[in-house]
């Protein structure tokens, strides 16, 4: 078992960035794969991005991509999502997530272990 807790979230101007945290239990974090999902109101959870066990491969959602950068410090049992040039529409709960696989995905199906969600708030 993995249990996950996200911090960071909070309120920001269009433009502006943010960096959201999570931290997890367990002796063996390499052997998760992490993602960042999202899910606003009204809306269904979506990908946001994912990292493998290692570190070594990471994969964004298209709306994201060369604005949010996925990060992992193994040794620390932490993922991060850094977050630039939010825009109103990256407006959600984001959701740490853990799969019993190094391997990365993007499917919301794969994920075991979730965190409770933090939330982002960008005014615009």
């Amino acid at each position: 078992q993995v249990q996950l807790v996200e911090s960071g979230g909070g309120l920001v101007q269009a433009g502006g960035s943010l960096r959201v945290s999570c931290a997890a239990s367990g002796r063996t974090f390499s052997y998760y794969a992490m993602g960042w999902f999202r899910q606003a109101p009204g809306k269904e959870r979506e990908f946001v991005a994912a990292i493998s066990g290692s570190g070594a491969s990471t994969y964004y959602a298209d709306s994201v991509k060369g604005r949010f950068t996925i990060s992992r410090d193994n040794a620390k049992n932490t993922v991060d999502l850094q977050m630039h040039s939010l825009k109103p529409e990256d407006t959600a709960v984001y959701y740490c997530a853990g799969r019993s696989s190094a391997g990365a995905s993007d499917n919301v199906l794969r994920y075991s272990f979730w965190g409770q969600g933090t939330q982002v708030t960008v005014s615009s």
